[in-house]
């Protein structure tokens, strides 16, 4: 069997055609790389690649694609509302087949030296990776974002795994990871704080309650393995209440838009359909499908259900060839 991995890049241009267009070719250049998907955004920056192969092939891949950020994303002159802490601001890998991810964990690993040695960049280890259970989190690599980085990293406070501060591209957070969805769910307000609020109101983490012992104290959220900010997107004039879901199955995707669409009564707005970002398996539409649809149905018609009950056409026409992993690959 072969051993196949997808990877989920997301770099720190979302306005510059040509940028966006020369990270896509050198993922493209590499033999035996699919690029499934890419999605960008003006308002955040910010744009996701999704790609798969198998192993040597996609780790060659996610190499030049950061060598073109190297080259070409000058973080100091970088504005987004997404938090970012660098050009390749994160860069995860998950396994697909034929590989365990005890397997894949070292060999992520030494992508990272690589990189750090060939680019002069800072890498940071999360997930699997993480040398340490407080590095697991992406949040806790950017706490502050990159205008806060060069002071973390020379204060001591968050040493790099690999490599040394690097101004004008930040640094990278890498490592491998179980699949994540990353689910936008849309408001009809362009309040930001309205987004934010329904966020700590849902979110594992909850929201800040005071401190002790200068540590800050959190009210836990309705829903588990899940992680969410609010903000305001100017391409589609609202504001969004942005997940990423850690567990589809433990905290399924329909169960979030559900929650949020009731929280947002407390606030007096709507939800209006939603977005994904990415790819997301056909198990999570499925799931989402036998909640919405009473009695028999094909998979097929369960999938469009969802699709239609969770909104995801609701900004752009979603494509299940195109969006669903299983059906992206077989294409």
């Amino acid at each position: 069997m072969k051993q196949l991995i997808e990877c989920v890049p997301n770099f720190s241009e979302g306005q510059d055609q040509s940028t966006i267009a020369a990270i896509a070719a050198a993922i493209q250049s590499v033999e035996g790389v699919k690029l499934l998907h890419q999605d960008s955004g003006f308002a955040a920056h910010r744009t996701v690649y999704t790609f798969a192969g198998e192993v040597k092939a996609v780790m060659e891949a996610a190499y030049r694609a950061i060598e073109v950020a190297v080259k070409k994303i000058d973080m100091r002159k970088h504005q987004g509302v997404h938090p970012r802490v660098g050009a390749c601001d994160v860069c995860p890998f998950i396994p697909i087949s034929g590989i365990r991810m005890e397997e894949l964990v070292p060999l992520v690993d030494q992508l990272a030296q690589r990189l750090a040695q060939d680019f002069n960049i800072p890498i940071f280890l999360y997930e699997r990776n993480a040398s340490s259970a407080k590095r697991t989190n992406l949040a806790q690599h950017r706490i502050g974002n990159y205008e806060n980085l060069k002071n973390r990293m020379a204060k001591g406070l968050w040493e790099a795994d690999y490599g040394f501060y690097n101004a004008r591209f930040g640094a990278c957070v890498m490592g491998a990871r179980d699949f994540l969805i990353a689910y936008n769910i849309n408001l009809n307000t362009k309040d930001a704080k309205i987004a934010h609020e329904i966020a700590q109101d849902i979110r594992e983490l909850g929201r800040p309650i005071g401190k002790e012992n200068g540590k800050t104290i959190y009210q836990p959220g309705k829903l588990k393995h899940l992680k969410a900010i609010g903000w305001f997107i100017e391409e589609f004039q609202m504001a969004q209440v942005s997940t990423n879901l850690i567990n589809f199955r433990e905290t399924p995707i329909h169960e979030v838009f559900e929650t949020t669409k009731e929280l947002a009564k407390k606030y007096q707005v709507e939800v209006k359909g939603s977005e994904l970002i990415g790819l997301i398996p056909k198990d999570c539409l499925l799931a989402a499908g036998n909640f919405y649809h009473n009695g028999n149905a094909s998979e097929e018609e369960k999938i469009q259900l969802a699709v239609k009950k969770l909104g995801l056409s609701s900004l752009e026409e979603f494509n299940m060839e195109d969006r669903i992993i299983e059906f992206a690959l077989k294409k």
